[in-house]
């Protein structure tokens, strides 16, 4: 039985330990004080202030497909089409540091399609995203999702999940080609921990998404 707090905190490890590639590699600059003989003092150099983002409420568009990774009974038949919209209302910057860009979250939109039977998912929450130097990014989100999946029907496709509405998270692993176009692998889970009656079969997929950032 899929237990989403015990999958959101396999997430978040994950997630935590590729971004310590990035933290480790952060370095903090030491400024030497210069020796003059003039009696006048030497002026500092002026800090340097990350320019901050502007607010875009419409950022990212993604799309791209994914496939149930559960097995048996609660494996899901088909291939899912995704479309994930997300929005900035926050002022996340990509550039600035790790400490302002976890502050900073963006809150994700968009459907999970299912096919042969299989559940369809419209869900939403928040996503936090770290983008690193090299231009790959990790990225995090978690909200809730309703569904059209088997509740608790044996006989029907699909795991029993118990009620239409249920935790949303995922945790993906991406690379932007550039300032516009990116590409991400991401597993996502949905289930009900247990809080409402009824089986708690979850749902896990698996896929890859290809975003273009406006």
């Amino acid at each position: 039985m899929a237990i989403a707090g015990f999958v959101s905190k396999r997430l978040v490890t994950s997630f935590l330990a590729a971004s310590s590639i990035f933290i480790a590699g952060q370095s903090v600059a030491t400024a030497a004080d210069a020796i003059t003989t003039s009696p006048e003092a030497v002026a500092p150099a002026p800090a340097t202030v990350a320019a901050s983002a502007p607010v875009k409420i419409f950022d990212e568009l993604r799309f791209g497909a994914s496939g149930s990774i559960q097995n048996g009974n609660e494996h899901e038949s088909g291939v899912f089409p995704d479309v994930q919209v997300l929005f900035n209302p926050f002022g996340y910057n990509p550039t600035a540091g790790w400490k302002d860009q976890l502050t900073h979250p963006r809150i994700h939109l968009g459907t999970s399609i299912g096919t042969e039977g299989s559940a369809t998912q419209v869900y939403g929450g928040l996503s936090w995203t770290l983008t690193h130097s090299n231009g790959i990014f990790t990225e995090i989100g978690f909200g809730g999702t309703v569904h059209t999946g088997n509740l608790d029907d044996w006989r029907e496709h699909g795991p029993m999940l118990g009620c239409r509405l249920l935790f949303h998270e995922y945790a993906g692993l991406g690379y932007n080609f550039d300032s516009h176009w990116n590409v991400m692998a991401q597993i996502a889970h949905s289930s009900h921990a247990d809080l409402c009656d009824g089986p708690n079969g979850g749902m896990t997929r698996a896929g890859v998404m290809v975003g273009y950032k406006f």
